[in-house]
């Protein structure tokens, strides 16, 4: 008795999926920094309701706490981006002697 082994049908092998670096790590830092809003905006609710402002005048810094890390987390990926793409290769039209 021979083994019977079915054909497997022809596939063409799949197409690579293209993803959009860009656009995902835009929202991934958008999600990032609305949780690093919201957390640090309860946080000084909660002191607030504590009566940790009652003689305080630090209300400079409040905005600054909540800004600045997301500000510069959008800085550095924007220099991150811009050092690799010194990496690629030039186009051959600027390269043509």
């Amino acid at each position: 008795m021979a083994l019977h082994f079915p054909r497997r049908a022809f596939r063409p092998p799949p197409e690579p999926m293209l993803i959009n670096w860009r656009r995902g790590l835009v929202r991934v830092w958008l999600l990032v920094s609305a949780g690093w809003v919201m957390g640090w905006t309860i946080y000084l609710i909660m002191y607030g309701l504590q009566g940790g402002y009652a003689g305080n005048k630090d209300f400079v810094a409040i905005p600054i706490l909540l800004l600045a890390p997301p500000l510069a987390l959008l800085i550095v990926g924007w220099a991150t981006g811009w050092a690799f793409r010194g990496f690629q290769a030039e186009d051959d039209e600027r390269c043509a002697p």
